[in-house]
């Protein structure tokens, strides 16, 4: 039977399971892990909201808010399964997709491809029509020939194309006119024009920019329509927001007409809930650690601050956004936590190479067939099975609703791996393990050593349906001697995003040298901004922002910029202000700073409003389901030793300090606390564990 407490969901759609959460407005929290169903992903959201609501007390009419984070946007990259999608551009201008940055991700690498561009050429359309790098008219916009050609492009079955003219950022008047005749006579496709997803100058990343966002979007905005159906059949007529890939929500509205703004969707919201957590508990330096079934990936914390980017690209393998390494996948400019992302997860399949090296991942057996214990379908040896046979894992998970096949996962690395390599299975189980940590290991040193950053002088953060199976390991690896397990840490990203503010992101072109800055002409462009940016939020429904402006700076002459906070009145000496505001952002990020002039590129605003009922790591009261009794399990710890009776206990029952080899279980995940740590629950529902010999 329901009771009246308002509340709002958290949900995030994984690679194997869907995690849902719940915040009542008492504080109370309750959460759920189902099996994805990637078919048709809304069918396992749906199914956890009802179970959910039961659990929690919680009629569906007194639902305020259900936030989401999908990987149907990177799945949709990953899988090259997006609309059929043209493209409309200034003549000359056709194949600046595939010119790209002229540049490749390794140097050394003689053997790389460059990713095939998600439009064909035969699908790229130039017209006539020209604006210069003033913003003048050079050349009217031919209107018949651009309906001559998408005319053709509709006929060859294009579903959704992508707009974007030579210097639009600058005088949009020819982009919005087309879109005005392409809704007249082609109301039934999806158009996506560059001045609505990224206003401002580079070619190549506006028409990546855009590419992307128009081969995504049909396919995305059919699953939240669905969605969207789906939730008002529950009888939840609440609001349905989308977390976005730097971190914060949006309207559904928002992802379904840009989509590639959410296409990092729930690793991002992980992050952002980490780091609304370390600042609650003090922790400033945090290196955030998620892995799930699927993918594993890494990002920092330092100081307080998310790292993030205003670019990335999406790649296969390991993807690291890095500012230094380009090229190697599909370019999105959009505002971005700055991850790293590498294929191995619990799901990630274990298999040999063609030389008969052992490899773990990037393919994972996913929620179907998923591994070979789960007894579904999957016959293939996966991280999950390596760790069931080890013992490190219980018999069963998802607080008791999946079984686990022990037999199973030992017949399936026994035929791949072990049979093949003419070794003892469990052995093979162990090698499966420290090689998925290598890989996993490499993302963490791609976002501190590779940045620059000592690891060691940083905590690790560790969550995901796997990750505190294997972070004390991980920690051990690369020196770091304090690993975090927050609360529900199997579904943590569905509570960060309970933690996130609604986001908007607007931009003006600004051209010119800083020198030459005054308040005066800030005015102009920080009122119009303002404007469009508090009739959005209105139109959301979201309530008061904090607005937050930053002017894009270089030195002259370079490529790159970085985003620097304006103060809230720009005063008389605002050129000198923002200059030695650039050159202390440089001097971090780059470790020096030159002497040379200093030029704009954009006006940016970010726009924030806070929650009503937001998620409070500091007064957070615990997850339902939790408890048990203190077990043994037969455990192997090392490779090739003998099995340890190692103690099993209810993670809501430990008070103390726990000395490692020990196991804590909740109904949500398992954490490994091994040989040479200890662990205790610190005042904010944190598990924390220290290495022997490191800071107590």
């Amino acid at each position: 039977m329901t009771v009246s407490h308002h509340a709002r969901v958290g949900v995030d759609i994984g690679g194997t399971f869907t995690d849902l959460v719940l915040l009542r407005a008492d504080g109370e929290t309750a959460f759920a892990k189902v099996s994805s169903t990637p078919e048709a992903p809304e069918r396992a959201v749906l199914e956890g909201v009802g179970a959910l609501l039961s659990a929690g007390g919680v009629a569906p009419a007194a639902i305020d808010e259900v936030v989401h984070g999908t990987t149907v946007g990177s799945n949709t990259l990953l899988q090259r399964k997006g609309a059929e999608t043209g493209l409309v551009t200034t003549k000359g201008f056709r194949d600046v997709l595939e010119i790209g940055r002229l540049r490749t991700p390794d140097m050394f690498d003689l053997g790389w491809d460059k990713p095939e561009p998600l439009i064909r050429r035969r699908h790229r359309r130039e017209v006539t029509e020209r604006i210069g790098a003033d913003g003048t008219v050079i050349t009217p916009l031919d209107e018949a020939e651009l309906l001559r050609e998408v005319t053709a492009l509709r006929a060859e079955g294009v579903r959704s194309l992508a707009v974007c003219f030579l210097n639009s950022y600058l005088a949009p008047t020819h982009e919005r006119r087309a879109g005005v005749l392409l809704a007249e006579h082609f109301p039934d496709l999806a158009v996506s024009l560059s001045i609505d997803v990224l206003a401002e100058a580079r070619e190549y990343e506006r028409t990546s920019t855009v590419a992307v966002n128009a081969y995504v979007r049909p396919v995305l905005a059919d699953y939240l329509a669905r969605l969207e159906a789906g939730l008002q059949d529950l009888g939840i007529r609440a609001p349905l927001r989308v977390a976005n890939s730097n971190g914060g929500l949006s309207a559904v509205a928002t992802a379904r007409a840009k989509p590639v703004f959410f296409i990092s969707s729930g690793r991002a919201a992980g992050v952002a809930g980490a780091g609304h957590l370390g600042r609650a508990a003090g922790r400033r330096n945090l290196i955030v650690f998620d892995m799930g079934g699927t993918t594993a990936s890494a990002s920092l914390v330092h100081e307080g601050e998310l790292s993030r980017l205003q670019e990335y690209e999406f790649r296969a393998g390991i993807s690291t956004p890095s500012r230094f390494i380009k090229a190697g996948g599909f370019l999105m400019r959009v505002p971005t936590v700055d991850v790293a992302e590498v294929g191995s997860g619990a799901g990630s399949i274990a298999h040999l190479d063609a030389g008969g090296l052992l490899k773990v991942g990037p393919v994972s057996a996913g929620a179907a067939p998923g591994p070979a214990c789960y007894g579904i379908g999957g016959t293939e040896p996966t991280v999950t099975d390596a760790n069931l046979l080890l013992g490190y894992l219980p018999t069963r998970l998802a607080g008791g609703e999946l079984a686990l096949d022990v037999e199973a996962a030992a017949g399936a690395l026994a035929r791949a791996v072990a049979g093949p390599l003419c070794m003892e299975t469990r052995a093979a189980a162990a090698g499966v393990r420290r090689i998925v940590n290598d890989n996993m290991g490499r993302v963490i040193r791609a976002v501190t050593v590779e940045r620059g950053v000592d690891p060691r002088d940083f905590s690790l953060l560790a969550f995901g349906g796997s990750g505190p199976v294997h972070a004390c390991d991980l920690a051990d690896d690369i020196g770091i001697t304090e690993v975090i397990f927050p609360p529900m840490p199997g579904v943590f990203t569905a509570a960060g995003m309970l933690a996130g503010d609604v986001e908007r992101y607007f931009i003006h072109a600004l051209p010119g040298p800083l020198a030459e800055l005054d308040a005066e002409r800030l005015r102009g462009p920080i009122a119009d901004l303002r404007a469009e940016a508090e009739a959005a939020l209105a139109e959301e429904g979201a309530g008061t922002a904090s607005l937050e402006f930053q002017l894009d700076l270089r030195f002259m002459g370079q490529d790159s910029q970085l985003p620097v906070s304006l103060p809230d009145v720009p005063g008389a000496d605002i050129a000198a202000l923002m200059r030695e505001r650039f050159l202390d952002a440089y001097r971090r990020t780059y470790r020096y700073a030159s002497a040379d002039a200093v030029e704009m590129v954009n006006l940016r605003l970010v726009a924030r409003a806070e929650r009503a009922t937001r998620l409070d790591f500091a007064a957070i009261r615990g997850a339902a389901g939790e408890g048990g009794a203190r077990t043994t399990r037969s455990v192997h710890l090392a490779d090739g030793a003998a099995p340890s009776e190692v103690p099993v206990i209810a993670r809501a029952a430990l008070t103390g300090e726990v000395r490692g080899p020990a196991i804590l279980e909740s109904a949500d995940c398992t954490i490994v606390i091994p040989p040479g740590w200890r662990a205790a629950p610190d005042e904010f529902a944190n598990i924390v564990a220290r290495a022997d010999g490191g800071p107590s």
